[in-house]
């Protein structure tokens, strides 16, 4: 029987476009078969699967990223998948042996999966590993400069590159991994969207308790006119 730990969750930025949107970079192996049962359960509850990771650390750990289409993740959003994936995976053994089962958010310095996240990071550093070579290359690190089709277009970094470096379009479903580098610039961004997340969530319960104080108040009766009056 799989354990849970939810983790604490870190606000990413803007809403993403569509939320069945799929991801073009996704897992391989013993990953992939745990994320082929994961992700329709996690897509059910309205959240979207960002990552799957099987590793060996202190016994076997699963690791899944998750966030809600907006891009938020709440420490409560991860307890409510952990609890819905914990039956499915003592059924469906995901793996075998005894397991921990971890979901977190993506994270500030998050992985890029879906052609939504390489527009909305545009502007952003990334490091980009290729599964299959790009033009006898595996590695590339370099800005975020827009998405034409499945690829994205990356001005090569200078610090690496040297001063004249040039700009690639690499194709998304190539990429083995592709993530962000922290950099103050994304940080600042990641906050601004935190607390922009906490103010909708607080006017979100606001019209809650709203809308259940109405309910049971009930329907007013229309006052009687007295005859004379």
């Amino acid at each position: 029987m799989a354990t849970s730990e939810a983790l604490q969750a870190e606000a990413a930025p803007q809403a993403a476009p569509d939320a069945t949107e799929p991801r073009l970079i996704v897992e391989p192996g013993v990953s992939a078969r745990v994320s082929h049962i994961a992700e329709p359960v996690i897509e059910q509850l309205g959240y979207r699967l960002v990552r799957v990771k099987v590793s060996a650390s202190e016994g076997a750990t699963i690791q899944i990223m998750a966030e809600r289409p907006d891009g938020s993740m709440t420490v409560e959003d991860c307890e409510t998948i952990s609890r819905a994936l914990s039956p499915v995976f003592d059924v469906d053994e995901p793996i075998d042996g005894a397991y921990r089962l971890e979901i977190s958010s993506p994270g500030i310095d998050r992985p890029l999966v879906r052609k939504s996240d390489f527009e909305r990071f545009a502007g952003h550093l990334v490091k980009i590993e290729m599964e299959v070579p790009f033009e006898g290359r595996k590695r590339f690190r370099g800005i975020l400069a827009g998405v034409d089709g499945d690829r994205t277009k990356l001005k090569l970094d200078p610090a690496t590159e040297g001063a004249e470096a040039a700009e690639v379009t690499l194709p998304i479903p190539d990429m083995g991994e592709a993530k962000l580098v922290l950099t103050d610039e994304l940080v600042t961004q990641a906050l601004r969207a935190e607390k922009a997340a906490k103010r909708d969530l607080r006017e979100a319960k606001k019209e809650q308790r709203r809308r259940k104080q109405a309910k049971k108040a009930g329907p007013m009766a229309p006052e009687r006119i007295k005859e004379g009056d």
